[in-house]
């Protein structure tokens, strides 16, 4: 708990992550001019603190340094301290984690950076414990240590900022070069290397669900008809689905699993790996017919609207891992637990089919799972009545923390999905949620036709960054593709407008993360990258191709290309980590159509969402006599004006 009675300058802040470190004897600023102002008077260096809410290594450190008198005396002495919500601030998120990967040769969360009061890096890290240990330095040790070196020795402090700024503007600054086609090949080939034959996913532990490497494996097989990118995409979501990182009792996906097998997750529930994996689930569906990925699709959005949805209908942003202090305490179970509830004849059958034993598979208690089950021992019907009476059980323990801070870019990821589910399921309820989540972002992010980042408690702040105006290009396409509402693809063309005036660099291409207007920070940066999340740049290339194709204007398409030709290096040098604008130049080795369809009958309107077509687009009029035309590279086919033909045509393309 915290050490003080007395709130620091956090207090008036709207984070949630935030808002945890008020009452810490720390004295916190948020980010902004008055900390670096406080910094140069004083002449101290500055120790800017970046993570999120709902993330376990922060709670670690904090209640062991941040809430310590002993660290805090010294931080408060030596240092002006910040502390930032990434995920409100993935701007300067984003330069520090590069600088932590560039001194360290890794990153993550917490991250703690120290700058000069000028906001120039000399010294980084992630997780430090209050003294040193196993080789890795304390805070208590650092921090008077640092503070002598940056006194007492300004010229090395000034060669360590001046070759870290150099490296920061070298990769912001990119020549564009060829892109051979084997890219995308080269791609498929190092998740083949890397992929897991028995359980899925990519490499060992820690395994991450991450949607872009299944996407693109699903987008490869569609374009090459290689079957082994197909079984890997799918055996991947099939082992995420059997294992513990898939929430049996309750739903929805934790955020990635401490293990080979996807067994023991890292409990915290992210909203956009629900997002996300919803668009990988519903598009194995497509192609595979499989339930157990509709399944998936269903439950997950069962989960999100008991958990994650607010009562103005935007989705909050995480749930976390610990509950009274203990990761995972929420979500796992003793055997005994079982029995009592489930009684002993469908207790002991449920554990048997939930691989729960006495002896435990989680620190002696029990993650829920169908990694080794062979047989179900119970009815469906059974199994569903046994779910729901431990949900019950469960839902009166103390509940985790929830970030409850609404973000324009998770919530468009999520409309896209349910917009997309909802047109291949024919389901209305996903549909009307799509557009019940957009109707809340136009009332509460949007203003005078510019996002914001986030809302919470009434406010909404932060002019927006690139992922949020590519992520609601994504939301609005996808609006259009499931109910051929005209509305949607208008605000697609003039968020677009938005987008170009706020973030393009029409010097060389791509699209900058903060608009012209943003704070100037150390380093301006454009990136695409992949992270857990697609990069605004890589997903508004996608979803500028796929606005040109649906109006018809080759603008965007060049647009699209222009992107791609202005991150050629990185694609060139890291096609692994490119996958998601990887998928634009799948677009360019696959044939694509364009389906212009007038009143289409109930039958052709489940074909057209039935099949795959990930490159496809269609324009569907809702007045007007019925008819068909199928458009490929400038050239369209007569029109059909039989549905009985048309059918056959779409099924056959």
């Amino acid at each position: 708990m915290p050490n003080t009675d007395k709130p620091n300058r956090l207090i008036a802040e709207t984070s949630p992550y935030l808002l945890q470190h008020a009452y810490n004897p720390v004295n916190w600023y948020p980010w902004g001019e008055e900390a670096f102002q406080k910094a140069k008077e004083e002449d101290k260096p500055v120790l800017v603190s970046i993570g999120y809410s709902t993330c376990h290594w922060c709670h670690v450190m904090a209640h062991e340094s941040f809430e310590d008198e002993e660290v805090a005396s010294l931080l408060n002495e030596y240092f002006i301290c910040v502390k930032v919500d990434r995920e409100e601030r993935p701007d300067i998120d984003s330069i520090y984690m590069n600088v932590c990967q560039m001194m360290t040769g890794s990153g993550g969360w917490p991250l703690n950076v120290f700058l000069t009061p000028d906001q120039k890096p000399f010294y980084a890290g992630t997780y430090f414990a209050k003294h040193s240990k196993y080789g890795r330095p304390g805070l208590m040790e650092i921090i008077p240590n640092l503070a002598k070196v940056y006194h007492e020795d300004p010229g090395q402090i000034a060669t360590v900022v001046d070759n870290v700024v150099t490296a920061l503007h070298d990769m912001a600054q990119q020549e564009s070069s060829p892109i051979p086609s084997m890219r995308t090949n080269e791609a498929f080939q190092n998740l083949q290397s890397n992929f897991d034959g028995i359980y899925g996913g990519f490499g060992t532990a820690p395994k991450f669900p991450t949607a872009g490497q299944i996407l693109y494996l699903l987008r490869y097989y569609h374009s090459t008809g290689k079957e082994s990118a197909l079984r890997m995409a799918t055996k991947t979501l099939e082992q995420m689905h059997l294992g513990g990182i898939y929430d049996h009792i309750g739903f929805g996906f934790a955020r990635y699993s401490t293990d080979q097998m996807w067994l023991v997750p890292h409990f915290e529930k992210m909203l956009y790996d629900q997002a996300l994996l919803l668009h990988c689930y519903t598009e194995a569906y497509q192609i595979t017919k499989d339930d157990s990925f509709k399944q998936v699709v269903f439950e997950t959005m069962t989960f999100l609207q008991r958990e994650m949805q607010s009562p103005e209908g935007g989705f909050y942003s995480a749930i976390d891992a610990d509950s009274e202090g203990v990761e995972g305490k929420y979500y796992i179970w003793s055997y005994d637990e079982i029995i009592e509830i489930l009684g002993k004849e469908k207790g002991t059958k449920y554990a048997k089919t939930l691989n729960i034993s006495p002896h435990g598979n989680f620190e002696g208690k029990n993650i829920p799972n169908l990694i080794k089950t062979e047989k179900m021992l119970l009815s469906q019907e059974e199994l569903e009545q046994c779910r729901k009476s431990l949900l019950d059980y469960r839902e009166k323990r103390v509940y985790p923390h929830v970030d409850d801070k609404i973000l324009t870019s998770w919530n468009a990821l999520l409309i896209s999905a349910f917009a997309k589910a909802g047109a291949v399921f024919e389901d209305k309820t996903f549909i009307d949620l799509a557009k019940s989540v957009d109707d809340f972002l136009q009332t509460h992010l949007v203003q005078d036709g510019k996002l914001l980042v986030s809302y919470r408690d009434g406010q909404a702040k932060q002019s927006a960054f690139i992922d949020d105006y590519a992520n609601y290009l994504w939301a609005l396409n996808e609006l259009y593709l499931a109910t051929g509402d005209s509305v949607y693809l208008n605000r697609a063309e003039k968020l677009v407008e938005e987008t170009l005036s706020q973030f393009h660099d029409q010097e060389n291409g791509g699209f900058y993360i903060t608009n012209h207007a943003a704070e100037t920070l150390i380093v301006r940066e454009k990136t695409a990258i992949d992270n857990a999340y697609p990069a605004g740049n890589s997903t508004i290339a996608m979803q500028l191709w796929r606005l040109g194709k649906l109006t018809e204007k080759e603008e965007y398409i060049k647009l699209a290309d222009e992107v791609l030709n202005a991150f050629s290096a990185d694609i060139n040098r890291y096609p692994s980590a490119t996958l998601w604008l990887l998928q634009l130049m799948l677009t360019h080795q696959s044939a694509s159509s364009e389906i212009h369809l007038t009143n289409p009958t109930d039958e052709i309107r489940t074909e057209l969402f039935s099949q795959y077509r990930p490159f496809d687009v269609w324009h569907l009029k809702q007045q007007g006599d019925f008819e068909l035309q199928v458009c490929q590279n400038y050239s369209c086919q007569l029109a059909i004006t039989d549905p009985t033909e048309a059918l056959a045509v779409l099924k056959n393309k």
